[in-house]
């Protein structure tokens, strides 16, 4: 089982937004991504990246994952508890759908920040480094 930790990151929200991905397999840290995406707001950059968490999930080849997310808004909507408006985050949420069926298991959980502190590290690390 692959556990993925995601963070998205905005300053000013809308402003300059990245994501963080972190995904460990028995205990030991296999995969880090930390990105810059561009003017956006925090719901689009955690939207952002679980795209990269199960994309990346997907090269390694793995197929059961759990998802580790401090957004509750993300977790709630990809569950099916929230309705997700149109616009650039249903276009995002439906992504995430199609690319949640190429895998045997899958589940998405909220964390608090306390314990989402890695990808939350790399979400800010590529604000800082931004090209």
């Amino acid at each position: 089982m692959l556990e993925i930790y995601i963070d998205g990151a905005s300053k000013n929200n809308p402003g300059d937004a990245s994501c963080g991905v972190v995904m460990f397999k028995e205990g030991k840290k296999v995969k880090e991504s930390s990105v810059y995406i561009g003017k956006n707001t925090n719901n689009f950059a955690e939207y952002t990246a679980l795209v990269i968490a199960l994309i990346e999930a997907l090269h390694l080849g793995e197929l059961n994952i759990k998802v580790f997310s401090d957004s509750q808004l993300l977790v709630n909507q990809i569950k099916d508890k929230y309705k997700v408006r149109r616009g650039s985050l249903y276009a995002l949420y439906k992504v995430v759908k199609i690319l949640i069926d190429k895998f045997e298991k899958f589940s998405i959980d909220y964390v608090p920040r306390s314990k989402n502190k890695e990808a939350d590290k790399l979400a800010n690390m590529a604000l800082t480094l931004k090209s």
